[in-house]
């Protein structure tokens, strides 16, 4: 039995945390980013599928070509962020299926005439799935988040996955937050109203 986080833990990847709006300019380095996708990547998928693939978006000159892209109330945070993730899902990540889930023929659920329903489901429940273990490894980490969807996916794919495979789901900016930047934290509904045990 795994053991429970400590409320500093929940506090880092919960309790405490925010959707940072604002950043400070303090760089993060890739081997940073090469850690998190470590964490990331150990999070369950179906059939350990693992469609998420993700552009980093640092440089100047890759900022510009995603700017166009972003409504306008997320342009100037997003140009200021240190990093800007484009989570994408591999609409063909089931060809990857023979390394990782070798002891059947998972391929042959996803692949072939009358399966297209099925595999763009699966690619988009999981990527999100991996998208959302990403944000969580980044504050575990100490990095801040702030994920939107608030852009043009089209012109996204078109700059960053040009080859058409890989479909953009959302974008996050990470680095570090600034904390005079934040809302006031918005309500979130409470058991009664979001569930019920049968």
């Amino acid at each position: 039995m795994a053991e429970k986080l400590t409320p500093s833990a929940l506090d880092a990847l919960f309790l405490e945390a925010r959707t940072h709006n604002g950043w400070l300019d303090k760089p993060v380095d890739e081997a940073l980013l090469r850690r998190v996708w470590d964490l990331a990547r150990m999070g369950p998928t179906s059939a350990n599928c693992s469609p998420m693939r993700v552009v980093f978006v640092k440089s100047p000159e890759a900022k510009a070509r995603l700017q166009p892209a972003l409504m306008e109330g997320n342009r100037a945070k997003t140009m200021a962020a240190p990093v800007t993730a484009i989570f994408g899902n591999d609409s063909r990540f089931y060809d990857l299926l023979p390394k990782l889930f070798p002891h059947t023929d998972a391929r042959a659920w996803f692949a072939g005439p009358g399966k297209e329903t099925v595999a763009t489901t699966t690619a988009f429940r999981n990527g999100t799935l991996q998208a959302a273990y990403f944000m969580l490894a980044a504050r575990a980490l100490g990095l801040d988040c702030g994920p939107m969807s608030g852009f043009d996916n089209a012109w996204v794919d078109r700059e960053f996955f040009p080859d058409g495979r890989v479909k953009s789901n959302f974008i996050c900016n990470l680095g570090y937050g600034d904390p005079a930047a934040l809302f006031p934290r918005s309500p979130r509904l409470g058991f009664e109203e979001a569930c019920s045990i049968v």
